[in-house]
């Protein structure tokens, strides 16, 4: 026999809580980012299609739009040739300045967005410009990677301004990028027409709706850096009364960085460069509604893993077959008639009732032969307005004589039909038992579960006044 061996065992105890959850954020727009990463092609026709709803791109431009053909910019530097591989040379060097746009180099400059929030009261921030010798010494330390202390006091607000707006004019293209440069132009144009066909004003609402969609189309860096900005603008606008600027004068600031494309001045987009800097006055104005995606783009996205597997376009959800989108046809039906929930309800308290009788039948049924499971079966006939359920046979009561006693013939002789009105009050008729809409009285329901309570069962039946 083996010897035993002793066995040490160590305990932990913790005062943390077993289960600690953190608190779950709900994401409105998982099923389209879901849609972006698993089906990008899918994605990419979902977005595109609604866009072309609202703005209409001829072929080079939507060619351009989708990825197809490289936009054709003008080039007014001898040096253009050389450009690409000099950013290639500088990027493996971790340069921040002039390199394409990476997660890593919004890092680096978040610092730079998170310096500027604690000092948006700082009149004409964005607009005077900071120290060159100071802006030098920050644009290495950048470039090297190094975290700088921004709130020791060597820096002015107007030092970290100037640098973000260096850094995006430095990127190889716009943050909008070029593809989108039409599009944009595009959408300043949507006009609410009057009956007689004329431009009035700006339709905010569907240009609020193309730049939505549009921004989905954007590469994500592009994407969550413009977002960031743009969030710093709107809070930089909202306090014009301290900084003296409001959104039209920072967005003559930033629509050279955001939206001009690279190698162009002023002379060369002089027909457009109001309708470009509006926009982008409009941009930081509503920059709190743009990076959602729209209410009907959602749906379709979330029918693409739990419905119909084409792509569709807004208009296709009027369309769409019930098991597609039940819940979102229940909605409008409900929000047009305002009787599709009461008539729904009434539908599943009947189905509630029919499957809760068919039951207490069975249970009835099953019960031994007596007296009082006779006195149930004439009880549930005269309280169903169905009569028995369906699956169901009832037992056929045995045929009795009924014994005439003289005194029932005397009160027959004498009281007529008197004593058999009596009678008939007694025993009321179906008629007085059953509503119109074939369910039995609350009265009645109570009396056959007081019945059954003596085989040790109670079925609830849900009735209409406890369902409405």
């Amino acid at each position: 026999m083996s010897e035993s061996r002793d066995t040490s065992c160590n305990i932990v105890i913790s005062n943390e809580p077993l289960f600690s959850r953190k608190p779950i954020i709900f994401n409105p727009d998982f099923f389209v980012e879901k849609l972006r990463h698993e089906k990008p092609e899918v994605f990419l026709e979902l977005v595109v299609s609604n866009l072309t709803r609202l703005i209409d791109l001829p072929g080079t431009e939507f060619a351009q739009l989708i990825g197809e053909e490289e936009p054709c910019l003008p080039s007014n530097t001898s040096s253009s040739f050389f450009r690409p591989f000099n950013f290639l040379k500088r990027k493996e060097k971790g340069v921040v300045f002039g390199a394409p746009l990476t997660e890593e180099g919004i890092a680096q400059v978040y610092q730079l967005i998170e310096y500027l929030y604690k000092n948006l009261h700082v009149e004409g921030l964005f607009r005077i410009p900071g120290n060159s010798m100071r802006l030098q010494y920050l644009k290495e330390a950048l470039n090297s990677g190094v975290d700088v202390d921004l709130n020791s006091g060597v820096f002015h607000p107007n030092d970290i301004a100037t640098l973000l707006k260096m850094f995006l004019g430095e990127l190889p293209e716009p943050l909008l990028s070029h593809r989108h440069y039409n599009a944009h132009l595009k959408i300043a144009d949507l006009m609410v027409f009057d009956t007689k066909g004329k431009k009035t004003v700006p339709d905010k609402e569907r240009q609020i709706e193309a730049l939505q969609l549009l921004f989905l189309l954007l590469p994500l860096a592009n994407r969550n850096l413009l977002k960031l900005l743009l969030d710093l603008l709107y809070q930089t606008a909202k306090q014009q009364e301290k900084n003296k600027m409001s959104a039209y004068n920072l967005a003559l600031m930033f629509a050279p960085h955001i939206l001009w494309p690279r190698n162009l001045v002023a002379a060369d987009i002089q027909e457009n460069i109001t309708k470009l800097n509006n926009s982008t006055a409009f941009l930081i104005k509503h920059s709190q509604k743009l990076f959602r995606a729209p209410a009907y783009i959602r749906e379709l996205a979330r029918l693409q893993f739990t419905g119909s597997k084409l792509s569709m376009i807004k208009d296709d959800l009027d369309i769409l077959p019930a098991q597609d989108c039940s819940d979102l046809l229940i909605m409008k039906n409900a929000k047009r008639t305002g009787l599709h929930s009461v008539s729904r309800l009434k539908e599943e308290t009947q189905q509630h009732t029919e499957e809760a009788l068919k039951e207490l039948f069975k249970h009835v049924s099953n019960m031994p032969n007596s007296a009082k499971k006779k006195r149930l079966v004439r009880q549930f006939h005269k309280s169903s307005a169905t009569g028995t359920p369906e699956g169901f046979i009832s037992p056929k009561p045995k045929k009795h004589i009924r014994s005439k006693s003289f005194g029932g013939r005397i009160k027959r002789k004498v009281l007529g039909g008197q004593y058999m009105s009596e009678r008939k009050s007694k025993n009321p008729t179906p008629d007085k038992v059953i509503e119109s809409h074939g369910y039995p009285q609350v009265g009645d329901v109570e009396n056959l579960e007081q019945e059954t309570l003596g085989v040790n069962r109670i079925i609830t039946i849900p009735t209409k006044e406890s369902a409405m």
